[in-house]
């Protein structure tokens, strides 16, 4: 029987490969390898998706971030606050682009930064706030943006896996300063390589975005700063042209499947499945739930042909890479506790209601045996 992945990037393909082929041969046999029009034409169709009037393209999620930052104008001394249970990207930006690292605890059952601390943790500092979407579901953003006017602090929204989420009805990437996007090709918008952007309603930010992310200029020998060299490459612009009017229909279904599973795991002993907070709309980039076994649990899945992945097994706060800081667990318990508990299981726009009911079942022979043996 064959493996269910966590992902199955092939079968998107699959379901739309002419139109991908086609867009590939379309440039090749017009060079347009860097920059020109297909990038200029996913940045419009972007920004037209998220409603928001500036786009600004990269070549990675964890550049957007660096440029945002940059443009923000952090220096050396300034903070920045970010979730504390995150990819390391968000919280290296800070530090490449000059900044200190401030981590706030996240909220334990929607996994995003907890509004309640973070307003301990501003000092006279402290000049922004970086709220993920984590795992497809929005921050509070109404509580982070009223801090942030409390305090007059940008933020730079983290929408790497948050693409259509929404709040309150109000698309993610839409409250802050800037935020950032990653097409990292298992993300719900993804190309076919490393590929990212900012979008912002700021117009002088995004010209300052852009110029920082072409080498000091918009134009070619036009340098009015130094700069970097952060390009989204055409063929990665025009894959993601192609995909992007089936990013709707892809979102609808992943919160089926994701539906689906809470219908049938619910009550499965030890299980603690995802939650989407009142207001929020979840896209379900990964379908996180709890397990006091969680090793027992993936082990077991394995066995039985089910790929799992732990999405992120030490929080930030914990990781080598931040020992300077000399955090403790008692400092961070929700993202202390979760990491030790979470567990992604397969979930794509593709998946099947045969691949869905063998995890399913999968889950409940588990949690069956482990009863038994209690």
């Amino acid at each position: 029987m064959p493996t269910i992945p966590i992902a199955d990037l092939y079968a998107q393909y699959l379901s739309i490969k002419d139109d991908i082929d086609a867009a590939i041969a379309a440039v090749i046999a017009e060079s347009a390898f860097i920059r020109g029009p297909y990038v200029e034409r996913f940045e419009r169709e972007f920004a037209s998706a998220l409603d928001i009037p500036h786009c600004v393209s990269c070549a990675n999620g964890t550049d957007a971030l660096y440029i945002a930052l940059h443009a923000l104008g952090v220096e050396p001394g300034m903070e920045v606050i970010t979730s504390a249970h995150s990819w390391i990207s968000t919280s290296e930006s800070i530090t490449q682009a000059g900044g200190k690292v401030v981590f706030c605890d996240t909220d334990r059952d929607t996994f995003t930064i907890d509004p309640a601390q973070i307003e301990a943790k501003i000092t006279p500092r402290t000049v922004g706030i970086i709220p993920v979407h984590l795992y497809g579901q929005p921050a509070d953003m109404d509580a982070v943006m009223a801090i942030a006017r409390k305090y007059h602090l940008w933020v730079i929204e983290d929408c790497a896996q948050g693409h259509l989420a929404q709040y309150k009805g109000r698309t993610v990437g839409t409250f802050g300063n800037a935020a950032t996007f990653s097409f990292y090709p298992g993300k719900n918008l993804g190309a076919m390589g490393d590929a990212g952007a900012i979008v912002t309603a700021d117009a002088q930010l995004a010209e300052r975005m852009a110029i920082y992310a072409r080498h000091g200029g918009l134009f070619k020998g036009d340098h009015q700063i130094e700069g970097i060299n952060s390009r989204l490459d055409g063929l990665q612009a025009a894959i993601l042209s192609v995909k992007l009017p089936h990013l709707p229909a892809w979102t609808r279904a992943r919160q089926q499947w994701a539906a689906a599973y809470g219908e049938t795991l619910s009550g499965a002993e030890g299980l603690t499945l995802p939650m989407t907070a009142e207001g929020r709309e979840h896209v379900y980039h990964l379908y996180v739930v709890r397990h006091p076994e969680r090793a027992a649990l993936a082990a077991y899945l394995q066995e039985a042909g089910i790929q799992t992945v732990v999405n992120y097994p030490v929080a930030l706060p914990f990781l080598p890479a931040y020992r300077r800081y000399k955090h403790a667990s008692h400092e961070f318990p929700n993202a202390y506790a979760n990491q030790s508990t979470i567990l992604s299981l397969p979930l794509f726009p593709e998946m099947t209601n045969a691949q869905q009911q063998r995890v399913v079942n999968a889950i409940k022979r588990f949690s069956l045996s482990h009863a038994r043996a209690s």
